[in-house]
């Protein structure tokens, strides 16, 4: 059967999500976990693959298992993780869906802070910069009319083939109490992009570029524009969407 599991975790402390030799990633625990529990070896596979100290409010994952997994398993799951991860549910789903390919949006949410708070300081970035928020929503909005975004993605290997299209949904800026926080919903993210993205907005709202040069950048297609990356603190994946299709 295939199963669907939801969690999220605090990114501060792990090499984001997917596994690498020799340091601590979400989906190497989790797998470690899984397979001991279940007494089988697990292999999980994430939705998003988030980056180092990047963290989830929501993420979805998928792996394979013969037997029913009982109620009580996720108690016993989260007792077994590192405080840093907690499972919300696992429900089996139809045969062959994956949580990477199968996901249709995916939204993520930066924090911004005017003000040194050391209460914020593990998830948002402090930005002593003075920013003009309209002409970074300007710039913001500008991302809809636009479907490659190879100015915002870090260079890949060169085996990996390259796919930088995307559809951006909605990107936007909001205030409240002196922190800043940008929304941006898509069908896929590229690596680093986010951040990339933001780090170029900041440019803009600094007025260190103009919209017309952050436009320029878009369409240059050149992973040599994606200079500015911030923080990863500040970044939190937020939600998942799936059609009803995928359910049992």
């Amino acid at each position: 059967m295939r199963f669907f599991i939801e969690l999220s975790y605090n990114g501060k402390h792990f090499f984001g999500w997917q596994i690498q030799k020799k340091v601590s990633t979400v989906e190497e625990k989790l797998e470690y976990c899984l397979s001991k529990l279940l007494k089988t070896p697990i292999n999980v596979v994430g939705a998003s693959r988030t980056d180092k100290g990047v963290h989830a409010k929501q993420m979805f994952a998928h792996f394979d298992y013969e037997k029913e997994i009982r109620n009580n398993f996720v108690d016993r799951l989260n007792i077994f993780l590192p405080r840093s991860i907690k499972v919300f549910s696992i429900f089996p789903v139809k045969k062959n869906v994956h949580a990477r390919f199968d996901a249709i949006k995916r939204t993520y949410k930066y924090y911004l802070t005017r003000e040194k708070n050391p209460f914020n300081e593990d998830f948002s970035w402090h930005c002593l910069y003075t920013l003009n928020i309209q002409k970074m929503n300007m710039a913001s909005k500008k991302l809809m009319e636009y479907k490659d975004f190879s100015s915002f993605c870090k260079k890949r290997n060169k085996n990996e083939k390259e796919n930088n299209i995307c559809k951006i949904y909605h990107a936007s800026w909001s205030e409240d109490n002196n922190v800043l926080c940008f929304t941006i919903e898509a069908n896929r993210f590229l690596r680093s992009m986010v951040r990339a993205i933001i780090g170029r907005l900041i440019d803009v709202g600094r007025e260190k570029i103009s919209i017309n040069e952050f436009i320029k950048i878009v369409e240059f297609k050149n992973s040599d524009s994606c200079k500015l990356i911030v923080p990863a603190c500040g970044l939190f994946l937020t939600n998942i969407l799936y059609t009803e299709e995928i359910f049992l």
